[in-house]
């Protein structure tokens, strides 16, 4: 017959998978949250960011002092201004940054730029 899909296809415009329709905006597996798929913490409910605590530290420890930890988390403003202390005092403005990637590993409140707090791993 014309027009009518191949033997073993749904038609057209009917749902699929077992009369559900398909879900719009992604999959997101039965029993996940799809506004949180990293998870959310125990303590807020606010949904982990996809940015890591132990990736954001140990870069803040380790290139602090051009800001890299504040970039990757995307608070640029305050990287920007970690780069400028760092090279105006010759070096000796690195402590800010140390110190700053030592309370982002320790801290359980430290967040990304959306203000979503950044997951354990």
């Amino acid at each position: 017959m014309a027009g009518s899909p191949p033997q073993g296809y749904p038609p057209q415009g009917q749902p699929q998978h077992g009369g559900h329709p398909p879900q719009q905006g992604g999959y997101a597996p039965q029993g996940q949250d799809p506004e949180a798929p990293y998870g959310r913490h125990p303590r807020t409910g606010a949904p982990y960011s996809d940015k890591q605590k132990l990736v954001a530290g140990l870069l803040q420890i380790f290139l602090g002092g051009f800001g890299v930890g504040r970039f990757y988390t995307g608070h640029t403003g305050i990287a920007i201004a970690q780069i400028a202390v760092t090279w105006v005092t010759c070096g000796m403005g690195g402590i800010w940054p140390l110190v700053d990637g030592i309370i982002m590993l320790t801290s359980d409140d430290f967040t990304d730029i959306n203000g979503r707090p950044l997951r354990p791993n």
